[in-house]
């Protein structure tokens, strides 16, 4: 069975059932101590323009992610250190500060809850003071939309979960369309000079995805048909 088919049976299942989902998160912190929030406070400043007492946000977006590595262990220790990893050339002029994300989804569909959920992560341009961040491994070489039937009821779960506890929760967006949000309030990036190019989750999981959360009426970004 091939595993479009599977993850399509497998939302086909979901969206059929009433049963509430039991949604177990595993507490998995990331190195995330005086000095990493010191930068984040500045990338707040630098980035978005706000001298803040705390790094403490308000959630207005949920921002899934793939890792474009398939290794959970190798995909952790790439967000734990409180810099950037040498070989991030492509974003270390804008700040040392390391990426970082408040949940990784294993492919089996295990959560891990990797930084408090209301602070601010370094995860995507021009959102990051507004949006909570969901990587998922997989995502070989950047490429192929290879994410599971696991990983999709995982997320499902878990952007229910988010949306009840966080009301003030407006959009759920794929990395591939963060740009589109340019256009939006919640875009905060003050360089106009600092963007990259994005294919994660891929179209097929987001369209997956809003099928299967159509009641909670999350937003697209504008531009998104």
């Amino acid at each position: 069975m091939t595993r479009a088919l599977l993850i399509s049976l497998s939302l086909f299942t979901l969206l059929l059932s009433n049963e509430p989902q039991t949604l177990k998160i595993i507490d998995k912190p990331i190195d995330f101590g005086k000095e990493r929030i010191a930068m984040t406070k500045e990338y707040i400043k630098s980035h978005y323009g706000k001298k803040v007492k705390d790094i403490t946000i308000t959630p207005k977006i949920i921002l899934l992610h793939w890792t474009a590595e398939m290794s959970f262990d190798k995909s952790f220790k790439r967000l734990q250190p409180q810099k950037l990893l040498s070989d991030r050339k492509d974003i270390v002029k804008a700040s040392a500060l390391n990426v970082s994300s408040h949940f990784m989804v294993a492919r089996d569909g295990t959560i891990y809850r990797l930084m408090p959920e209301n602070w601010m992560a370094r995860h995507v341009i021009g959102l990051n003071y507004s949006s909570i961040g969901v990587e998922n491994i997989g995502g070989k070489d950047n490429k192929e939309e290879d994410l599971t039937p696991a990983q999709l009821k995982a997320n499902i779960a878990l952007v229910k979960y988010l949306k009840a506890k966080y009301p003030s929760i407006e959009y759920m967006i794929g990395h591939h369309e963060y740009r589109e949000m340019e256009s939006t309030s919640l875009w905060l990036e003050k360089d106009k000079g600092y963007r990259t190019v994005k294919s994660d989750p891929g179209k097929k999981f987001m369209s997956d995805m809003r099928r299967a959360v159509k009641s909670l009426k999350l937003k697209m970004p504008p531009k998104v048909k």
